[in-house]
């Protein structure tokens, strides 16, 4: 993969000091590479793992051709067009089973779902649509059904010698349902992604410590910790870190030697007075960044290096919102990239705006929103209030994040804006 720099060159319109987003996404998506390392794990361990190499199917599903229906399979040939037809039942096959012998003119077999259709056999008529069953005899309707209705084809699932599942696929519980029904009982799958993370800020105190003036509790760690456990990653949490050049070259030397990405949360705003961002600078490959974006601005993405190990690097804003903001919008593709997964959108939704939205074109605005459905069955979505990056109350209460595009201009009430849902996101 191209470094930073190589990226960065190649861009005529590059201003770090005003970077829209879609740009800043797009140089993150061109410097990260997925790992390399493959592991094979019991197919029940492989739940939220990234496959690694294509499964093809080694045998076909189903295997035969089978009812879908409980009821009896018969001739297509006997039923003819606008007339009722009488059969004679010369067996009963249920799911496992097999009818060894052919059905001939005339004839047809009771079958129970999933059991393979009799040789001579090419429809199913389900039992309710039957009459007059009994004595070893059935009578089905005139136009009850048509030849090849209640049918499962051999291999109408999966094809024997054909791809089952792409390299790539985050595997979800249907696939393990799949990679079952072939019979494979142990799958490749990337490494865990191991990532480091810390917060930076002599005012910062860990749960437990006292909370003396001036100083807050370290809530990004958590948020931060939350995000990455739903993404499956190997979480290496490294705590507050001070501000001071001793501690914070320390703790992102041991972080890079550690893990694949290291992510901090505060210390790269423009004129703060630390040393995180010289540390950043001193150790690798990075850029800082002020965005055109709100909340979130300041950023800082990049490689760093120590003692012959480096990982990519991912310096969050300190405000709480604006460090979920940023890493979903910024860090969370390339993290899934360094995985291996299949590259996807982040899963944005159409919504109807409840309530006018103040917004220039220059910018994109992450708002914290409540997505409703009203009286008449139309969903909506309400701005939660104060939009502070600071308030993390918002976010919480929040039930998805309102994207109002760069170019986007101010919105009415009754216009359609994107939403990204919260609830099942990875």
């Amino acid at each position: 993969m191209p470094s930073l720099s190589e990226v960065i060159s190649c861009l005529s319109d590059y201003d770090p000091n005003a970077l829209p987003v879609a740009q800043a996404q797009r140089i993150i998506r061109d410097v990260v590479a997925p790992v390399e390392a493959v592991e094979k794990v019991a197919l029940r361990s492989a739940l939220d793992r990234v496959l690694a190499h294509d499964i093809i199917s080694p045998i076909n599903v189903p295997q035969h051709d089978n009812s879908a229906m409980d009821g009896y399979a018969v001739r297509g040939a006997d039923l003819a067009p606008g007339a009722p037809a009488t059969l004679q039942i010369v067996a009963t096959i249920h799911a496992g089973g097999r009818f060894e012998g052919a059905v001939q003119a005339g004839q047809c077999v009771r079958i129970m779902t999933g059991a393979p259709m009799p040789a001579g056999c090419d429809t199913v008529v389900p039992q309710e649509f039957t009459q007059d069953a009994g004595e070893g005899r059935v009578t089905i309707p005139a136009d009850a059904v048509k030849t090849g209705d209640n049918r499962r084809l051999r291999g109408e699932d999966l094809e024997a010698g054909k791809p089952a599942l792409a390299a790539g696929k985050i595997l979800r519980p249907a696939d393990l349902g799949l990679l079952a029904s072939l019979g494979i009982a142990e799958v490749p799958v990337r490494r865990r992604l191991r990532v480091a993370f810390f917060s930076t800020g002599d005012e910062l105190r860990s749960i437990g410590e006292p909370l003396d003036a001036g100083c807050v509790y370290d809530s990004n760690r958590y948020t931060l910790y939350g995000m990455l456990k739903r993404l499956g990653c190997e979480i290496v949490d490294m705590g507050v870190v001070k501000d001071d050049p001793a501690s914070l070259e320390q703790a992102f030397r041991i972080a890079c030697e550690s893990a694949d990405a290291v992510i901090t949360s505060g210390g790269v705003s423009v004129g703060e007075a630390d040393y995180t961002k010289q540390m950043m600078a001193a150790l690798g490959d990075v850029t800082f960044w002020t965005i055109g974006m709100r909340p979130g601005r300041p950023m800082a993405f990049g490689k760093i290096s120590s003692n012959g190990k480096s990982a990519c690097l991912f310096g969050l804003p300190g405000n709480p919102v604006a460090v979920m903001v940023t890493f979903y919008f910024f860090a969370r593709d390339a993290l899934l990239r360094m995985m291996g997964a299949q590259p996807s959108r982040l899963p944005l939704m159409r919504v109807a705006s409840a309530a006018p939205v103040r917004k220039k074109p220059g910018r994109t605005e992450y708002q914290r929103g409540i997505v409703s459905t009203d009286e008449d069955g139309v969903q909506r979505v309400r701005i939660t209030g104060a939009q502070g990056s600071g308030i993390l109350r918002s976010m919480s209460e929040a039930n998805c994040i309102v994207v109002l595009h760069h170019e986007q201009d101010k919105v009415q009430a009754g216009d359609m804006v994107d939403v990204l849902l919260f609830e099942g996101l990875i």
